[in-house]
């Protein structure tokens, strides 16, 4: 069984143009929205709870996991936000997800063309990191604000594991593993509020779009939260994030994998 989780290749001279154009001067021609900052960055971390599922076409027959919940896990996040011009900017986000997880159950097999109940045992040792950037034109100069955006995602996909299904007493095994690597186009929405200068509420939404070739998939991240300034320029935010996954490959067999990782997250915000 081939399985399919994203792991995000770091893209060093990306980021580098991005945070340099992150402290690089922008001339300040009108008053900028309370509801965004000139230049920020936060950092800290996403409690993540995934469900998961996988499928694949085996020489043997059809195995499918069936969604899961795997173990709730804490992934590290990095974001970064910079204006350009008072309504365009460049945003950045990095998250990591890695773990060894196992699930035993009852799954549902195609065997000669029949479905049966099987027993199934899932391994599987996953890193998946995702990183993204685009650049957002933001409408409104007021206490609200609305941003949309065009960009990149940039995923690699890595991944070893097998699963093992009991059909009428017979146990077959399949072992397997991948990697893979993809740019992919990105759409992305916002809306930012502030409430007062050290309160301020965000919502965010963005969708990654992957076709042709043996890989293709999508991803869709969703975000809702608060930003809380208790000195002028370091602040605490606190959100609930949600990332809907699905990879399929289509090669001499035809696999699937579907992630949802959903849960609060909370970092520290630095911003100029």
């Amino acid at each position: 069984m081939k399985y399919f989780l994203f792991s995000a290749n770091s893209g060093l001279s990306v980021l580098g143009c991005f945070f340099a154009a992150c402290l690089a001067p922008t001339p300040g021609h009108a008053q900028v929205s309370p509801a965004l900052d000139r230049v920020s960055v936060s950092a800290g971390g996403f409690r993540a709870e995934p469900t998961i599922g996988a499928r694949a076409n085996t020489s043997v027959g059809t195995l499918d996991t069936g969604a899961f919940d795997a173990d709730t896990v804490t992934m590290p996040r990095v974001k970064a936000d910079v204006l350009l011009f008072d309504n365009h900017g460049l945003s950045f986000d990095y998250y990591q997800y890695k773990r060894t997880y196992s699930q035993s159950g009852i799954g549902r097999a195609n065997i000669a063309g029949n479905q049966v109940t099987a027993t199934t045992d899932v391994d599987i040792r996953a890193k998946f990191d995702f990183g993204k950037i685009a650049y957002k034109w933001w409408l409104g100069s007021g206490d609200t604000v609305f941003g949309a955006g065009l960009g990149a995602g940039y995923y690699r996909v890595s991944a070893s594991g097998f699963a093992t299904a009991t059909v009428n007493g017979t146990t077959r095994r399949v072992d397997a593993a991948v990697s893979e690597e993809a740019v992919a186009p990105l759409l992305e929405l916002g809306l930012r509020h502030a409430i007062r200068p050290d309160l301020r509420l965000f919502a965010d939404a963005s969708g990654v779009w992957k076709n042709g070739g043996k890989t293709h998939g999508s991803i869709y991240n969703a975000a809702l939260g608060v930003e809380w300034f208790p000195v002028k320029n370091v602040g605490l935010v606190l959100a609930y994030d949600m990332s809907d996954i699905t990879v399929k490959r289509r090669d001499e067999l035809d696999d699937r994998l579907r992630a949802k990782i959903h849960g609060p997250s909370a970092s520290v915000k630095v911003r100029f």
